[in-house]
């Protein structure tokens, strides 16, 4: 009994087998299909993700390539208007000196003032007592060299003034800016409340922004009526953040950053030439010391230079000779930061 139901629990082991067997070998061409569709979709979704990802460095590239070449062609149309204007800049007109030096003078009257002060400065001259020969150096000296001097030392005074107040201004804008006010708002805020001459420069932006020119092409013309590269900084940042893009309070906070450094090394640079500025002031001044110490000491021996045509002629020659000589050692202590 107990061999009988062995044998049969041995044939239905076996017949179970075999029909497993069976299936596997009518079903193994099924799940090789399916395992190798598997596999195929496996490879398509990884090279469909590779493929996104490719996509995106490509694309990411593309915009990095397209933001750098818009940022080369705006400095470049920068560069040409700056090679345009460079020229007003450099050695502008008399009429362009007269507006950066804050004169509300016109070029006609401005002659008018010049031939005037050449007539009195030559008159002053006759009367104290100086030769024939000198008086045409007097009328050309008074009507060309003393208005002109008069006209840059205004130039420069504005513009250091300029450079005092500029670093302030652009914080103030860069506080606006953050605070959710358009730039508009900041330039107009400081063309009402800054000091001079900031304040009518920023108020020339806005009445250019009235008759249809644009902020970054008005601040572009800032350095026509303020000539100090830090205007043409401030229309240079502006004009690349509206065509590429940025932020534009940190690309002024930069700016007012880098102004403030210049100043500083500006700063230091004087300080460090006033060892030369002081020889060269006492050099120049040495012969007129010791001119008038002959004169009280002898001075008999030094009034010749003065009563005598060949006196005059020395005084001359020495003059231009110290005038070039102080002329050289202002050139070699200025020094451009």
């Amino acid at each position: 009994m107990f061999g009988v139901d062995t044998t049969v629990l041995v044939f239905i082991v076996l017949a179970g087998f075999s029909a497993g067997a069976v299936a596997y070998a009518f079903l193994f061409n099924t799940i090789a299909e399916e395992k190798t569709t598997e596999r195929r979709l496996d490879t398509v979704k990884k090279a469909e993700t590779d493929r996104s990802v490719v996509k995106a460095n490509r694309d990411r590239v593309a915009e990095a390539a397209k933001r750098r070449k818009s940022v080369q062609d705006s400095l470049k149309e920068l560069d040409a208007k700056h090679l345009a204007t460079d020229k007003n800049v450099r050695k502008p007109p008399l009429r362009v000196q007269l507006k950066q030096a804050g004169l509300q003078v016109s070029v006609e009257r401005f002659y008018i003032y010049s031939a005037v002060c050449g007539i009195v400065l030559t008159v002053l001259a006759y009367f104290a007592g100086a030769p024939l020969l000198i008086l045409p150096g007097a009328l050309l000296a008074g009507a060309l060299g003393l208005p002109r001097w008069f006209v840059s030392f205004l130039r420069a005074r504005r513009v250091k003034a300029f450079l005092n107040e500029f670093p302030n201004a652009l914080d103030v804008i860069v506080r606006a800016v953050k605070s959710g006010l358009p730039l508009n708002d900041g330039i107009r805020l400081i063309a009402s409340e800054a000091q001079e001459p900031v304040k009518t420069e920023f108020r020339r932006i806005v009445e250019a922004q009235q008759v249809g020119i644009s902020i970054p092409d008005a601040a572009l013309r800032m350095q026509e009526t303020m000539p100090c590269p830090e205007a043409g900084f401030f229309g240079i940042v502006i004009q690349i953040q509206q065509q590429a893009g940025g932020n534009l309070s940190e690309a002024l906070g930069n700016l007012s950053r880098v102004l403030r450094d210049r100043k500083k090394m500006k700063a230091k640079v004087q300080a460090l030439s006033m060892e030369a500025k002081a020889s060269a002031a006492i050099i120049g001044a040495l012969p007129f010391i010791v001119a008038f110490l002959v004169y009280m000491s002898s001075p008999n021996y030094i009034m010749p230079l003065f009563t005598t045509s060949t006196g005059h002629l020395i005084l001359g020659v020495s003059g231009l000779w110290m005038s070039i000589g102080i002329f050289v050692m202002r050139k070699m202590m200025n020094f451009e930061v």
